[in-house]
């Protein structure tokens, strides 16, 4: 395996080893092992945009990092403008670079619009994106797929659109 250090925005990682967020999985806990055992940076698990809106009180267990060694990558997902920018606003304090999630396919992610549901609204998923980027100053990235399903194949598309609203 070739190691090597990484660059995301300003932010530098020992290696290119990185943490997926995993729901149910990357806690405090085992990012803190993940860590130790030499990861690059680590990811929190994703985290609803709107329940850290609305300051969930479980939400914010998700984003505990105390004690936790940097950089970390915190990743939000959600399709509504506000709630993704205020979203951001809050954990930049926390977070080195901010993920947003549009890649996750689960039904009760992709129900209400979020995840790879943003896929079949590419201008949608842009603008989310360049809202959050304006809002923080903290390197931003995006988790997406090819597309919805093999009718809606729209990553090129996405990548170049993203890229011109500075997501790294």
């Amino acid at each position: 395996m070739y190691l090597h250090k990484l660059v995301i925005g300003n932010v530098e990682l020992d290696n290119n080893i990185i943490l997926a967020p995993m729901a149910g999985i990357t806690d405090l806990a085992f990012r803190t092992i993940c860590k130790e055992y030499g990861a690059g940076a680590v990811c929190t698990e994703m985290v609803s945009a709107k329940a850290i809106s609305y300051g969930d009180d479980k939400t914010k267990l998700l984003l505990n990092t105390k004690g936790e060694k940097r950089p970390i990558i915190m990743q939000i997902f959600g399709s509504e403008m506000v709630a993704m920018k205020t979203a951001a606003k809050i954990i930049e304090p926390l977070a080195d670079i901010i993920d947003i999630n549009m890649g996750c396919p689960a039904p009760k992610v992709t129900k209400n619009g979020d995840g790879s549901k943003l896929l079949l609204n590419p201008q949608l998923a842009i603008n989310i994106a360049k809202e959050v980027v304006s809002e923080v100053k903290k390197p931003v990235t995006v988790k997406l797929r090819k597309g919805w399903d093999s009718n809606h194949i729209i990553y090129e598309e996405l990548a170049k659109g993203l890229e011109e609203v500075r997501c790294v």
